[in-house]
């Protein structure tokens, strides 16, 4: 059968397809409403197209928009479609069962991730007790090099995938956080050497974290971390953390090699 010749058709449903994408994708990257206007000036979609899309994805659930319907923020449909992605992921019962191993004997709070090129995807979160703001990190992102999740699964790459992935300007979320590339290549080889990430107010002032790689694909897609307030936690704690989740990672990888999880 000879081959189908691609019509101009099918390139304007690419063309919209993507630029529906980068909308969502837009919408999730920013906390606030945004006008039509605003959309235009961050994604250069004609204005015109952004017409028919915007009341495509508000028709479907997708956006909402206030009360003047001349804003708009994502709507119920993402979440549910979020949802759907943790439901049917066979690794997430696993990995909450883990998790709530390291919240009960640290007392601190655990995270499951997944690298998503040059950042981390909260998978799971099970909360310490004692926290007091219980905000959910579920779904959220972060740049990898300045977690000690990201930083576990970047040193599972090499020298060079590590440098691609980390070619532009390294965002520093904290006064110490490392935006220099042969820095991050010394942390990964400290890493490396350790079995596990630590990270002290890097991504977030206050918290100090430890992390480990699931070791159920290689390189390691996913890792475990615990995250734990500095004025509550020595070093001591961290060290324990620490060598806690290397021997809790390590039998969920057993766990989910086991089950025939890849």
């Amino acid at each position: 059968m000879p081959a189908r010749i691609a019509t101009a058709t099918d390139s304007a449903g690419v063309k919209s397809a993507r630029r529906t994408i980068e909308l969502l994708e837009t919408f999730a990257g920013h906390e606030s409403w945004l006008s039509l206007a605003e959309l235009h000036a961050r994604t250069g979609i004609p204005r015109s197209s952004l017409h028919g899309l915007l009341r495509t994805l508000l028709e479907t659930g997708w956006l909402q928009a206030d009360r003047t319907e001349t804003r708009y923020r994502l709507g119920i449909r993402t979440l549910i479609c979020g949802t759907a992605y943790l439901d049917r992921d066979p690794v997430v019962p696993y990995a909450t069962e883990a998790m709530e191993q390291v919240r009960e004997q640290t007392g601190f709070t655990a995270h499951y991730a997944r690298r998503n090129g040059n950042e981390v995807v909260y998978l799971e979160s099970r909360e310490s007790r004692r926290s007091v703001h219980l905000i959910s990190r579920v779904g959220r992102t972060l740049p990898a090099h300045a977690t000690a999740l990201g930083k576990a699964l970047l040193a599972e790459l090499t020298r060079d995938e590590v440098a691609a992935l980390c070619a532009g300007p390294l965002a520093a979320l904290t006064a110490n956080t490392i935006v220099e590339l042969p820095a991050l290549h010394a942390e990964c080889a400290l890493i490396r050497d350790r079995g596990f990430a630590a990270e002290l107010e890097e991504g977030t002032t206050g918290i100090r974290c430890v992390a480990a790689v699931v070791p159920y694909r290689i390189p390691g897609t996913d890792a475990m971390s615990c995250s734990m307030p500095t004025d509550q936690a020595t070093d001591a704690d961290a060290r324990h953390a620490a060598e806690l989740l290397v021997r809790t990672t390590a039998e969920l990888g057993q766990r989910l090699r086991r089950a025939g999880i890849r």
